[in-house]
């Protein structure tokens, strides 16, 4: 069975979303300078990396990341190809959603992680509110996206968003799909459970199973 790990690592040098908090991860305590234990620090916002977006990111008084149910972190995907060429994800090209009860869309995103150090992309190919709307009304549990937001950058009415949480579904963010083809798998995502703040989301280790592997 391959096991494909399609986490993006918290790193002090991952490309962070325009306006959230920059991650640092240091050694506060270190056997190689006299002391017992190793002990690292880690800073960052709850968006970075690989993350989900829990409704309360947009709807303010709404579940929370600690409250999401793990019935629509884990079990069947599709992972669906998009071509290069496109930018905005459309219903047309979202295919027969029969059957599918969680969706990555791999883009054109999913080359930006070969170059990291260049820091954050505003380019990046974005789902519609259109096609946000054909999901969520196909009682899709989770939706994802090979880099840091489902909504197209500079939106102001974040309409892809809202549509999504308002029906609970699951936004999952910053997936790395570059060795993943389009097709049928198990998906396995664990966010950080955490309790405080406005609980709107988390990182979170994520993997694919092919099953017919």
């Amino acid at each position: 069975m391959k096991i494909y790990d399609i986490t993006v690592p918290v790193s002090e040098g991952v490309p962070i979303y325009q306006g959230d908090p920059k991650a640092s991860v240091d050694v506060c305590m270190s056997i190689a300078k006299g002391d017992s234990v190793n002990v690292s620090q880690m800073c960052f916002g709850v968006h970075t990396a690989t993350h989900v977006d829990a409704p309360n990111h947009f709807i303010d008084g709404t579940r929370r990341v600690d409250q999401l149910e793990l019935d629509k972190l884990v079990g069947k995907c599709r992972v669906i190809g998009i071509d290069d060429r496109v930018t905005a994800i459309e219903p047309q090209h979202l295919g027969d959603l029969a059957n599918a009860e969680r969706i990555l869309f791999k883009t054109r995103n999913s080359a930006f992680w070969n170059e990291p150090e260049k820091g954050f992309r505003t380019d990046f190919t974005y789902i519609s509110p259109a096609a946000a709307k054909v999901l969520a009304e196909s009682n899709i549990k989770l939706v994802g996206i090979d880099y840091l937001s489902v909504e197209q950058f500079g939106s102001t009415d974040f309409k892809t968003h809202i549509t999504l949480l308002e029906k609970e579904i699951v936004i999952l963010e910053g997936v790395d799909l570059r060795e993943v083809q389009p097709g049928d798998y198990e998906l396995i995502c664990l966010p950080l459970k955490y309790i405080g703040g406005a609980g709107d989301g988390a990182p979170a280790r994520t993997i694919l199973r092919d099953l017919n592997s």
